[in-house]
C-alpha cells in the first residue's frame, strides 16, 4: 500500500541543520566489528574501514550508520572500551573523508552514545533496545537533543531468539503498543526527533517479520519517521534457502515494499542498489 506522507514529520534536526525526509534516505552500514552476521560487511583493519567509508559515500548514501558491537544473535559481549576503540577507527575515517557527513552511532550504551556525539559530532543515536538495555539512554538523548532511532527488540543480542521472546499475541499490535509507551515517555522528556524501527530480525520469527512488512503502513501512520533495516537478513535467506551473500536481490525486493509502505530511511549494506530503488519508486509516485 502506498502511504501518503502529508501528515508525517518529514525532517530531522541533525547538528543544527534540517535533514529533509520527503525523499527517502539511504543509510549505509559501516560495521567496525569482526563478527557481523554478513561477513561481506566486516572491516578487519583501518584500510578496510577507510575503503568502506569511501564506497558508502561514492555510492550515494545520505548518512552512515556505524556500529562497534555486533547485534547478531548469540554475539560475543564487548567492553565499553573496546566498543569505543572500534568506533574511533571508523569515525576518524569518516571525518577525514567527509567532515559534514550525517552519522548515526549504532549502540545501546548511553556512555558510548554521548562520547560519539561529543567527541566526533555524531548527529543521530541508533539504539536497538529503545532504552531497555541502559536506563540512562533516554536521559542522555534528551540532554544531547539529537535524533533518536528506537528499535523494537526483546531480550538482549545474546538471548533475543530464545523461545520466550518469540511469542506474540499479535506481533503488529504488540510492537505498536511498545512504541506508543516509549513515544509518550520520550516526548514528555523533550525529545523532538524520534525515528521508529520495527526491528526486523530481532526477537521475531520469519513469519513475524513478513507480517510486520505487510502491515508497515500502520507504523508509518504514527506520524514519525520510519526506518527499515532488512538488508541481507534471515527473513530473506531462510525463506529462500540461500546465504546472506546471495540475498541482495531479496533485499532490494523488500526495500521496494518498505518504501511503498512508508519507510523514510533504508538501512543497507548495498548502497548503490538502495539508491536506485529509491529513485525508481520515487519516479512511479510523482
Amino acid at each position: 500500500m502506498l502511504i501518503d506522507n502529508c501528515n508525517k514529520k518529514l525532517s530531522l534536526n541533525v547538528g543544527g541543520r534540517l535533514l529533509d525526509l520527503s525523499r527517502p534516505q539511504v543509510m549505509g552500514i559501516l560495521n567496525v566489528t569482526p563478527d557481523s552476521f554478513y561477513d561481506g560487511s566486516r572491516c578487519p583493519n583501518d584500510d578496510a574501514v577507510a575503503a568502506r567509508v569511501q564506497a558508502i559515500l561514492a555510492e550515494g548514501a545520505d548518512m552512515i550508520d556505524i556500529g562497534g558491537y555486533s547485534s547478531r544473535s548469540g554475539c560475543a559481549d564487548v567492553s565499553v572500551d573496546e566498543e569505543k576503540r572500534r568506533l574511533a577507527i571508523g569515525l576518524e575515517a569518516i571525518r577525514r573523508q567527509s567532515p559534514e557527513a550525517v552519522v548515526s552511532v549504532d549502540t545501546f550504551r548511553a556512555e558510548v552514545a554521548r562520547w560519539c556525539v561529543e567527541q566526533y559530532g555524531v548527529q543521530i543515536i541508533n539504539d536497538i533496545s529503545a532504552g531497555e538495555l541502559d536506563d540512562a539512554m533516554f536521559d542522555t538523548v534528551a540532554q544531547l537533543q539529537v535524533p533518536y532511532i528506537m528499535m523494537h527488540m526483546r531480550g538482549t543480542p545474546t538471548s533475543m531468539m530464545q523461545s520466550q521472546y518469540l511469542h506474540y499475541d499479535d506481533v503488529v499490535a504488540d510492537v505498536l503498543q511498545y512504541f506508543a509507551a516509549k513515544i509518550d515517555r520520550l516526548t514528555y522528556m523533550g525529545v523532538n526527533d524520534i525515528i521508529l524501527d520495527p526491528g526486523f530480525g530481532f526477537s521475531k520469527t520469519v513469519d513475524d517479520n513478513y507480517r510486520l512488512m505487510y502491515h508497515l503502513d500502520e507504523f508509518a501512520r504514527i506520524g514519525l519517521p520510519l526506518l527499515v533495516g532488512i538488508s541481507r537478513k534471515s527473513m530473506i535467506y531462510k525463506l529462500l534457502d540461500i546465504t546472506p551473500a546471495e540475498s541482495l536481490n531479496g533485499t532490494t525486493a523488500l526495500n521496494v515494499l518498505a518504501l511503498l509502505g512508508g519507510a523514510n530511511i533504508l538501512r543497507v549494506h548495498d548502497v548503490k542498489q538502495a539508491v536506485e530503488a529509491v529513485k525508481i519508486v520515487g519516479k512511479t509516485i510523482q
